[in-house]
């Protein structure tokens, strides 16, 4: 079997744990090089994939220096670090598949996207919802109309109150100032996924939500600013509960390279995850709603929230003759008929041993390969199909901060006439 080869940029948590795992089961393409700064991410992963020191590299940009040497390039750099390799990446002429979200303001989105119109360049994004047996089972259960014409769908992210805190508390992720709004960072999945289930592009758009919780006057009596030094024993966002614990993969495998109970000590000690939640320096919201009205006037709502037990996503969709609710983490959907009984769909997930978004990481890495042998030229998820939903993010923060409707319509005229 033919392997094509490609190049990862960024050796953290999706490089090496998400993407990098599932490329080391398939017999059909190999990592041929790895940019990633810091030395022991960028060891650990070159030791796993067998890549030669001459193509381990310290920053991105000493790999498009070179000429072409791979058929592709995996972008998984944090999301301010997106846009520039992707560039270099498109003008040596690599095929990309690049993290979301694409940029985090439209400037640069739309620059990338001239850019691949420019090169006639493949850039694949990771909405990796897209390809989960579980988001596309609906989408065909909606096409084939079996309950019915679509009326409105209520889709929920759990976040989890662990990720949240984890992620976007004491994370990468914390802040705006230095990521993106949580509605861009987080949810642009799940405003892709809506567009991916009705088919057509949102006309009206509102939102509301705030940082509700994770501040310093929410902070219960005698919390102090590091979770070691502090007396309370029944706090769920104890740092000690969370990372000092027997089991070492995510989140806990994030906070250090040195997994020992010394090294997840020292890290609790000296680092972001080892401050009260109420402490830190975070600022994007921890509920938001949106609400949406799409051109066929089907209408949805999303709603992205921390305070949940469980990570998951559910959906409820209701149409003309039946409704459907879904529960993603479970891969169970259930189908109501009008005054016919319903069903109970449980979804055989082709891949094994899966590493992340109920088989979506192993579908994206699939369609890229595929990409990568000349199979398919456009994806699922192509950069000019993921733009919409990074342009409904970023009205969906507007209408929170301004509390306004905003018209989609007026966003893409101003967007594409940048």
């Amino acid at each position: 079997m033919d392997k094509v080869s490609v190049i990862m940029i960024g050796a953290g948590n999706r490089g090496y744990e998400a993407y990098g795992r599932i490329i080391l089961k398939r017999p059909d393409i190999k990592v041929v090089a790895v940019a990633e700064p810091n030395d022991i991410r960028r060891e650990r992963f070159a030791r796993e994939h067998n890549i030669p020191k001459e193509y381990q590299f310290k920053s991105w940009e000493e790999v498009f220096e070179r000429e072409k040497f791979a058929d592709g390039v995996i972008i998984t750099t944090m999301d301010r670090m997106h846009v520039a390799p992707a560039k270099a990446a498109i003008k040596k002429g690599y095929k990309v598949l690049l993290e979301k979200p694409i940029g985090v303001n439209m400037g640069e989105i739309k620059d990338l996207y001239g850019e691949a119109k420019k090169y006639n360049a493949s850039i694949t994004v990771a909405h990796v919802l897209r390809y989960t047996p579980f988001f596309q089972k609906l989408r065909e259960l909606l096409k084939k109309k079996v309950i019915g014409d679509l009326v409105g769908i209520n889709l929920v992210e759990n976040i989890g109150f662990f990720h949240f805190a984890h992620s976007f508390v004491r994370g990468n992720w914390r802040n705006k100032d230095t990521s993106a709004p949580s509605i861009l960072a987080k949810s642009c999945h799940d405003l892709d996924i809506l567009l991916f289930l009705v088919g057509e592009k949102v006309k009206y758009l509102s939102s509301y939500g705030e940082l509700v919780h994770f501040r310093k006057e929410k902070a219960p009596s005698g919390a102090v600013e590091r979770c070691l030094d502090c007396k309370i024993d029944d706090c769920p966002y104890d740092a000690k509960k969370i990372y000092l614990v027997d089991y070492t993969g995510w989140p806990v495998s994030v906070i250090s390279e040195d997994l020992s109970l010394e090294g997840r000590l020292k890290a609790l000690r000296e680092g972001p995850y080892g401050r009260c939640v109420y402490f830190s320096d975070n600022n994007v919201v921890d509920h938001q709603v949106v609400s949406l009205k799409f051109e066929n006037s089907i209408y949805a709502t999303f709603t992205m929230t921390a305070f949940t037990a469980k990570i998951t996503r559910k959906i409820n969709i209701y149409c003309t003759h039946g409704e459907i609710y879904g529960d993603l983490d479970n891969n169970v959907i259930e189908v109501k008929y009008f005054g016919k009984g319903k069903e109970m769909i449980s979804l055989n997930l082709p891949f094994r041993d899966m590493v992340g978004h109920s088989g979506g990481d192993e579908g994206i890495i699939d369609e890229f390969v595929k990409v990568l042998k000349g199979e398919v030229k456009d994806t699922l998820s192509n950069i000019e199909e993921s733009i919409e939903s990074h342009l409904m993010a970023f009205s969906a923060e507007e209408a929170r901060l301004n509390n306004k409707i905003i018209d989609m319509d007026q966003v893409r005229k101003i967007f594409y006439e940048l």
